[in-house]
């Protein structure tokens, strides 16, 4: 079977090393040439994912093609979906997700329990809604890996607002922020992974380090899952998504955002699932049953960044250190140049006592640095 994944980075590189379990021919699409997934598919290809032309050319002699971002020429995939190629997950989906707009009016089409909202075409539309002040402004269509988000607690912060076409959404006082991922097939059977932590870096606003499976309460528990499972269903494609939500100071569960794909909140199943998120997806494009989503251990996932003040060639600091650290798993993506707040690599570890985890998830976030 011949498979493309449009995008190359560090999550089509884990998609391609789970590849090796099976008989398949991995074709990829990256316009970085030294891209993390450049030297593990059978073919690579030169090109932008966000261009007709060339995604459909790509596309059209495959058998099935999944996406490693959501940022591609859904329009391309539209065309190959209709000529025959199975895209995972659906074009239809993917439009859905892809812009922040969209994906929340069909939250609110659908029951799905998101903040309440308004959409802004400009700075000019948040200076008439201050009363909904303090919000998340979200640009509709281009951000990722926190950019793309600003928090507008005040008027005076609408100047450095987006002045393109947004959501603007009520602020939730958070007290977890959670993220599950749901597996469905072509017959939509699921698989719902357990739910993960997620602690955020409020500065850079991407993803600290994570724990999973989540200590939440039982009743929050069966509301996540059963939230997460009616908007992976109401989506009516086959796939894997990632979803994640928040859990309020009253205990009430909210969608945040939703992706169409592998995600970085699912690393730690390489190592702390019997079946990785990476193999679920090959499972589901190749018609396979669902795989088992049980933990082995509780896991923590830790992710390297680029350390402020540095640019150009990366070097490791503390990795053999952390090296020596029992059930600990490096994963480097192989980008050879770091920058500030670049995401350079992530650290699984496993134990069974969840102290002891977050005591070694914080000594590998302090020891391992990405420097020039």
């Amino acid at each position: 079977m011949k498979v493309g994944i449009l995008g190359g980075g560090q999550l089509g590189r884990m998609l391609l090393q789970a590849a090796a379990n099976y008989t398949v021919e991995t074709f990829v699409l990256e316009n970085d040439a030294n891209c993390p997934s450049a030297h593990l598919c059978h073919h690579f290809t030169k090109g932008d994912i966000t261009d007709f032309e060339t995604v459909y050319h790509f596309g059209k002699n495959l058998d099935a093609i999944t996406i490693e971002i959501e940022s591609v020429n859904v329009d391309a995939l539209d065309k190959l979906e209709k000529e025959g190629v199975k895209i995972y997950p659906t074009p239809a989906a993917i439009r859905i997700i892809k812009n922040k707009i969209i994906q929340k009016q069909f939250y609110k089409e659908h029951g799905i329990p998101s903040s309440d909202f308004i959409i802004t075409n400009n700075k000019e539309d948040l200076k008439t809604n201050t009363h909904l002040l303090p919000a998340v402004h979200k640009i509709g269509e281009g951000g990722y890996d926190g950019k793309g988000v600003q928090v507008i607690n005040s008027i005076s912060d609408i100047e450095k607002a987006f002045d393109a076409p947004s959501v603007l959404e009520q602020k939730v006082a958070i007290q977890k922020e959670i993220a599950l991922i749901v597996a469905i097939n072509e017959k939509g059977a699921t698989a719902i992974y357990p739910v993960s932590e997620m602690m955020v870096n409020p500065v850079l606003n991407l993803l600290d380090y994570q724990l999973s499976p989540a200590l939440i309460p039982e009743k929050a528990l069966w509301v996540v899952e059963a939230v997460a499972i009616k908007l992976v269903k109401a989506l009516n494609s086959p796939g894997l998504f990632a979803v994640e939500l928040f859990i309020d100071k009253n205990e009430e569960v909210w969608v945040n955002e939703t992706a169409p794909r592998v995600h970085n909140s699912g690393h730690h199943t390489i190592e702390a699932n019997h079946c990785s998120q990476y193999d679920m997806l090959w499972r589901i494009i190749l018609g396979y049953p669902l795989g088992n989503t049980s933990p082995i251990l509780p896991a923590a996932i830790i992710n390297i960044i680029g350390t402020d003040n540095y640019s150009g060639d990366a070097i490791y600091e503390g990795l053999e250190e952390v090296l020596q650290i029992d059930n600990a798993f490096v994963h480097l993506y192989g980008k050879k140049q770091t920058k500030p707040g670049r995401k350079m690599g992530h650290v699984t570890l496993l134990h069974n006592n969840y102290q002891d985890l977050t005591h070694k998830a914080n000594k590998v976030k302090n020891l391992l640095k990405v420097k020039s």
